[in-house]
């Protein structure tokens, strides 16, 4: 069955852990398994190693407190989100610690946002999280951005991860589902702004990374399409 025909997964038709059955998926909300072929993501890994070669890795921090985050990024595209004690959470053309411009978006992921996005204009910034064994997101939403009508794309690869999605609330009920290494995933529509992170990382289920751990990779579009 091609991806466009599979089943919306729900609470009874996907891992959920603490979620009554009733409970279903936020409207808006896509789930594309395996969209991403094995050559397909060992290719698209080159990639991200490449970017983070020019853009390397740094340690976020959250505002005001400038407790770090548990997970290390980059990002790729015209504008790069970051975040630190003194200026808080924000988009800006440059490194954080270099300064440099951060290096384009690969071409695959361009294709991903055409084929699956479902708008006109393209992404301005990829995210780039890399989670070690033990590390997780707290429940938030991606309201930085001013384009509402631009879903946030989400490719995951390496080890699989346990992520919630919920709605406007933070309180709110919440369905847990696994993310596996060549997924694909939108918040879009509804669900653009609904609550959402990653639980935990589950170690050992996956070779793609050397190490383990999983790299996700979120795009966006920031600016107005006006």
């Amino acid at each position: 069955m091609p991806p466009s025909q599979k089943k919306k997964p729900t609470a009874e038709t996907s891992p959920v852990e603490g979620a009554p059955a009733a409970v279903r998926l936020p409207d808006g909300f896509q789930l594309i398994p395996g969209a991403l072929s094995a050559i397909e993501q060992e290719t698209l890994l080159a990639d991200i190693h490449d970017i983070m070669r020019r853009a390397p890795l740094f340690q976020p921090r959250m505002p005001r407190t400038g407790q770090p985050f548990s997970v290390k990024m980059t990002n790729c595209g015209p504008l790069g989100w970051v975040s630190d004690k003194d200026h808080g959470y924000r988009y800006q053309p440059t490194h954080l610690d270099t300064g440099v411009p951060w290096p384009p978006i690969p071409q695959k992921l361009l294709d991903l946002w055409r084929t699956h996005a479902a708008v006109e204009g393209i992404p301005e910034a990829c995210l780039i999280n890399h989670y070690p064994a033990g590390a997780k997101m707290g429940s938030h939403r991606d309201q930085d951005e001013h384009e509402p009508r631009a879903p946030v794309l989400s490719v995951s690869l390496g080890d699989d991860a346990v992520f919630h999605v919920g709605g406007p609330k933070r309180s709110g009920p919440k369905v847990r589902v696994t993310l596996r290494s060549g997924d694909v995933c939108l918040l879009a529509g509804p669900s653009r702004f609904a609550y959402h992170g990653i639980d935990r990382i589950l170690p050992g289920t996956s070779n793609l990374i050397p190490g383990g751990g999983r790299i996700n990779l979120t795009l966006r579009r920031v600016t107005p399409f006006d």
